[in-house]
């Protein structure tokens, strides 16, 4: 399905989308994205349906072609502190504050959100689906992210975040069970060690 590069009458449109909400460990990470009217639509899509390989080849090509972008995080202990669905919101807000281009309206991936400053919002359930500059934002921010739990991953190798991200795989839970939670982990994040694995 082709993606809408054009959602309203507003000139200028953010594209915001966020990834980590259900990690159990690692920051939330969210992008904002303006796009240009020359960008191509090339292969993007929504970053979940992309292979890492392709992900990274559009990370290039959506810095260098698109008007403006931003990426921005929060750490765990953030996210402890506001709990995962405000960090994720904060983290948008985050991102837009980075924004050289004010944005004449936001466009959100999901159907959460707070007001920011008095710029006009619209939530988009899979919205990286539909809007290109969403689907730009969720590939900027999961590479981002990906690429700093493979970092991570270097300091506590036990855990296997280069392969599951920080997302509760059953080696991940298998390794919190044993090993105990790192500095890494969002300690309001409670995982039932007596669960049966898969």
């Amino acid at each position: 399905m082709k993606l809408i590069k054009k959602w309203s009458s507003y000139n200028v449109e953010a594209g915001c989308d966020e990834v980590g909400r259900g990690c159990l460990c690692g920051p939330v990470v969210a992008a904002a994205v303006i796009i240009d009217k020359k960008f191509k639509q090339n292969l993007v899509n929504d970053s979940k349906k992309l292979t890492f390989k392709t992900r990274l080849a559009l990370d290039i090509y959506i810095k260098n072609n698109v008007k403006e972008f931003a990426i921005a995080e929060h750490s765990p202990s953030f996210i402890d502190e506001h709990n995962i669905l405000n960090a994720s919101i904060y983290a948008m807000h985050s991102a837009l504050d980075l924004l050289k281009i004010r944005p004449e309206l936001i466009l959100v991936d999901g159907n959460r959100f707070h007001q920011y400053q008095m710029v006009p919002h619209e939530c988009i359930i899979k919205g990286d689906e539909k809007i290109l500059a969403i689907a730009c934002a969720s590939i900027l921010a999961k590479n981002y992210r990906d690429q700093l739990m493979i970092n991570l991953h270097e300091e506590f190798p036990e855990y296997g975040w280069n392969k599951n991200m920080g997302y509760a795989t059953k080696h991940h839970r298998e390794a919190l069970m044993k090993y105990g939670p790192t500095i890494h982990h969002r300690r309001s994040f409670r995982l039932d060690y007596s669960e049966k694995m898969d």
